[in-house]
C-alpha cells in the first residue's frame, strides 16, 4: 500500500466527512480486483438494486476468507480509520473505542452476532445509479468506510460520480461531490459526523451513493470494517 498522509486525510474527514487517497491501488491491482466480479465461488450473495428500491446496478458481497489483497488493505487501512474514529467519539461523547487491531473489532462484531463479511464489488452499467443510503447491517458500526474506483473514467464510463450528503440540524442538505480516478480511494462517514458549531459540537448525519452511468462499466470495491448480523 502507498504511504498515505493520514493527518491530512484526519482533517479532510472534519472538515468535509469525506477525504481523498490518490492512488491507493495500482491500475494493474485495479483490473485484477474488477475481475473477481465474475468469480462467485468468492461471494456469499448478490444484490440487484432495482429489487429493493436501491437504485440500478448490482453489487455482491465477498464470503471469508476474503482474497488476500483485500483482507491485506482492510487491515492496514483499520488502525489509522480506527484514532480517527476514536477521536470523534470522545468529541461527540459516545462511550465506545474501537480497537488499534482490526482483527480484535471483528471479535467483538462476531460475538454480537455480526459474523457475515461485509466488502463488496460493485458493478454499474449504462443507465444505473445508486440511491443515497448509509451501510449500517446491525448494531455495532464503525464510523469509517471506504469506496475504491477500479475503472478508468473517461475510458470505462462516463458519468457514475460518488456523491455525499450531509443534513445539519434546522438547514437543507449539503451535496459533495468526490472526483476520483482509478485506484483513488475515498473515505467518509458512514452514519454520522462531528461538526463545531457556535453552541458546541453537533452530530451531522451522512449518506453516500453514486449518480447516473451515462456510458460504459464501472467496478467499485467497498471497504467496510463492521460485519453484519
Amino acid at each position: 500500500m502507498i504511504e498515505v498522509d493520514w493527518s491530512r486525510v484526519a482533517d479532510d474527514l472534519d472538515a468535509f466527512g469525506c477525504a481523498l487517497i490518490p492512488g491507493l491501488l495500482a491500475p494493474q491491482d485495479c483490473a485484477a480486483a474488477a475481475a473477481l466480479y465474475e468469480r462467485p465461488a468468492l461471494f456469499r450473495s448478490r444484490v440487484l438494486m432495482q429489487q429493493h428500491g436501491f437504485g440500478r446496478g448490482e453489487y455482491q458481497y465477498f464470503a471469508y476468507p476474503l482474497p488476500a489483497p483485500l483482507a491485506a488493505l482492510r487491515t492496514a487501512l483499520y488502525p489509522p480509520l480506527a484514532a480517527i474514529a476514536n477521536r470523534w467519539h470522545e468529541v461527540l461523547g459516545i462511550d465506545t473505542r474501537f480497537p488499534e487491531a482490526h482483527a480484535d473489532y471483528l471479535a467483538r462484531c462476531h460475538a454480537a452476532g455480526q459474523v457475515k463479511p461485509t466488502p463488496l464489488l460493485l458493478r454499474y452499467r449504462e443507465g444505473d445509479y445508486n440511491c443515497l443510503h448509509q451501510d449500517l447491517y446491525g448494531e455495532l458500526v464503525f464510523p469509517l468506510q471506504v469506496a475504491l474506483l477500479l475503472s478508468r473514467p473517461g475510458e470505462d464510463f462516463e458519468g457514475g460520480e460518488f456523491v455525499l450528503t450531509e443534513q445539519r440540524p434546522r438547514m437543507q442538505s449539503r451535496a459533495e461531490v468526490v472526483p476520483l480516478g482509478q485506484g483513488d480511494a475515498v473515505v467518509f462517514a458512514v452514519n454520522q459526523r462531528p461538526v463545531q458549531g457556535t453552541r458546541g459540537v453537533y452530530r451531522v448525519a451522512m449518506r453516500h451513493g453514486v449518480s447516473r452511468l451515462r456510458r460504459g462499466t464501472r467496478h467499485t470495491l467497498g471497504i467496510i470494517f463492521h460485519d453484519a448480523g
